[in-house]
């Protein structure tokens, strides 16, 4: 059975290019979401094995990517999630593993860098 992920990017293009990426590799694509508010949402309704998270969002009602993270952990301990970060976002990358993501990939994406972190993060 393919692994389920779910990708949270404010930037629909960002969404489309994580799942062209891993779609390629054999992931299910179970769900978008375009803030922390709706990534926490979709998590609760489709539970997927994998999130992708992108750490800076506009807020929605205080929830930015950390705090989603955050959110999803409290709700979830075992929650897999994947920060999605820029370049120069050391400082929140660092806060979001503190608040309990696995792993971070950066943009611009190599492909086998995102592939490799949600392999390992997942436990393949």
């Amino acid at each position: 059975m393919a692994m389920r992920v779910l990708i949270v990017d404010d930037a629909l293009f960002m969404r489309r290019m994580l799942a062209d990426i891993l779609k390629k590799e054999g992931f299910e694509i179970c769900g978008e979401a375009e803030n922390g508010k709706e990534g926490i949402d979709k998590y609760v309704e489709l539970k997927p094995d994998v999130v992708t998270m992108d750490i800076v969002m506009p807020k929605m009602e205080e929830i930015d990517g950390v705090a989603a993270v955050r959110e999803i952990i409290k709700r979830d301990p075992q929650a897999k999630i994947v920060i999605v970060s820029a370049m120069g976002q050391h400082a929140l990358v660092v806060e979001a593993i503190q608040a309990g993501a696995k792993d971070f990939i950066v943009k611009p994406f190599q492909p086998s860098r995102v592939v490799e972190a949600i392999r390992r993060v997942a436990g393949e």
